[in-house]
């Protein structure tokens, strides 16, 4: 069997930040659909770390799917579940969930999926349902770095549709599907962990 996995020098890096972040919001047992999984480093690795989470990896890439499964197999986890494939905006899975997550997604897409994001979580996640947020975002309109502001045109240049969004904006958008800033973490590489909990 040819080795699909892929690996990411961010995921290596932020993957364990995130872990901490994560097991201090989600209970020991939690059922996790993870949003745009990517190449599957941080489902592999959640899903190791924390046996009583049912992780439930997704991608609408079938490049990326393939990575996923390939790091499912390879790890032999009964926790971590065969990738979906799955587009937020045109469709939300109806399974019982206890948290979302999705990491490095919102400024890599056109708004409108965070919007179907949100809308997924408020529409699925039960009362206490945590959604949680990573990555580069601006406060009050202004990038927290340089690297970030420079990130941030490259994403525009890329695809105008692309960029980093503003703290203000998602919990706006969030507060109106009942979805609650709960806490905004610094994590490192000037990124943040955003814990927002359905009301």
């Amino acid at each position: 069997m040819s080795d699909e996995r892929l690996q990411s020098p961010a995921a290596a890096r932020n993957r364990q930040p995130i872990l901490e972040v994560l097991k201090t919001v989600l209970p020991d047992r939690a059922r996790v659909l993870e949003v745009a999984s990517g190449s599957g480093e941080h489902a592999v690795h959640c899903a190791g770390a924390m046996p009583g989470w049912t992780w439930q990896p997704s991608d609408p890439n079938p490049h990326a799917r393939g990575s996923i499964e390939a790091w499912r197999e390879h790890s032999g986890l009964a926790n971590l579940h065969a990738p979906l494939a799955l587009d937020v905006t045109t469709l939300c899975p109806a399974e019982q969930l206890d948290a979302m997550v999705a990491i490095n997604l919102l400024h890599i897409a056109p708004w409108a999926v965070g919007e179907a994001l949100l809308d997924c979580a408020g529409q699925r996640l039960p009362s206490g349902g945590v959604l949680f947020l990573y990555g580069p975002f601006t406060r009050e309109g202004r990038h927290t770095s340089p690297s970030n502001a420079a990130f941030d045109a490259d994403l525009r240049q890329r695809d105008p549709r692309f960029g980093i969004r503003d703290l203000a904006t998602v919990a706006e958008a969030a507060a109106e599907r009942d979805l609650v800033l709960e806490r905004v973490v610094e994590m490192p590489a000037n990124n943040l962990s955003l814990i927002l909990r359905r009301a």
